[in-house]
């Protein structure tokens, strides 16, 4: 399974949730999480296709700030 990771300004839970809707669309993830402890809020992304093109235009789309690590 391949696996993206991606500095994000996702701050929080409520952040998480209003990003989850978009992200849980692209069908290559198989399944994400946020680590909103560091101050980097990595996005961690795991699926066996995935595509870094996708997964940024999904966080964007939800009012996001993403790029890829």
């Amino acid at each position: 399974m391949k696996k993206l990771e991606f500095k994000t300004n996702i701050n929080c839970q409520n952040c998480v949730r209003s990003v989850s809707g978009f992200l849980n669309e692209v069908e290559s993830i198989k399944s994400w999480s946020v680590d909103t402890s560091t101050p980097d809020k990595i996005l961690t992304a795991e699926g066996d296709h995935l595509m870094a093109a996708e997964i940024i235009e999904a966080v964007k789309e939800a009012g996001f700030d993403i790029e890829e690590q």
